[in-house]
């Protein structure tokens, strides 16, 4: 059985996939597409530019830390980590998003 192509992003949930997936963690840009890609069975998948745009925007809002070391094969690598104020961001968006799905969701039942 083939899988569907990955679902668009929802404008505005990059970033809170971006949190979400370093809450387990440091770990570098790759390891963050490919937990996203993962643990959401390959429905969404984060283009590159996106995703280092999405990083650079949370660094300058001091939502991550980010330092170079060297990645699991050897080779150099940014690695990003959640500040303080990047986990309190996510709780909030984590729980506006689940508020608008619930919202969502009641309006596609009444359908």
């Amino acid at each position: 059985m083939t899988k569907p192509d990955p679902l668009p992003l929802v404008q505005g949930t990059l970033d809170l996939l971006v949190l979400q997936a370093l809450a387990s963690g440091p770990t570098h840009g790759y390891g963050i597409a490919t937990l996203v890609h993962q643990r959401t069975d390959g429905h969404i998948a984060i283009e590159d530019a996106a995703l280092y745009q999405a990083l650079h925007r949370l660094d300058r809002q001091g939502l991550v830390d980010a330092e170079w070391r060297p990645s699991e094969n050897n080779r150099r690598a940014r690695y990003y980590t959640l500040t303080p104020d990047g986990r309190k961001r996510l709780r909030e968006e984590t729980a506006n998003w689940r508020r608008y799905a619930r919202a969502v969701d009641a309006l596609l039942a009444g359908a």
